[in-house]
């Protein structure tokens, strides 16, 4: 896992509007219009955030073979997957830390 690509990653899910795109992608596969409308926000709004996305690693673009003009974004498993194992890291981490503590206590504090 490759730390830049996790910041990349947060960075990009930091926007709620980015957060929501990516659950409406989670459901299907969409067109930037449809992602637009359902969002709330303009077409060059929604290029920026597709963009970001892109870049964040957390989706990708492929043009259906009837029209090269249309853009069909779709979320790439690769990059939730070096998100996922990031956050499986530090749960393992605050689970160690905690437990550690609790024992801690348990044994009088000393």
């Amino acid at each position: 896992m490759k730390r830049a690509a996790v910041d990349a990653s947060l960075a990009a899910l930091a926007d709620p509007q980015r957060r929501r795109i990516v659950e409406l992608l989670s459901e299907r596969p969409r067109r930037a219009g449809e992602l637009a409308e359902a969002v709330g926000v303009s077409a060059p709004a929604m290029s920026r955030h597709l963009r970001t996305l892109k870049q964040g690693g957390l989706v990708a673009a492929a043009h259906p073979e009837f029209d090269a003009r249309v853009r069909i974004y779709t979320l790439r498993r690769e990059g939730m997957a070096a998100l996922k194992q990031w956050l499986d890291q530090a749960e393992a981490m605050w689970a160690q830390q905690l437990s550690a503590f609790r024992d801690h206590l348990e044994s009088g504090g000393q």
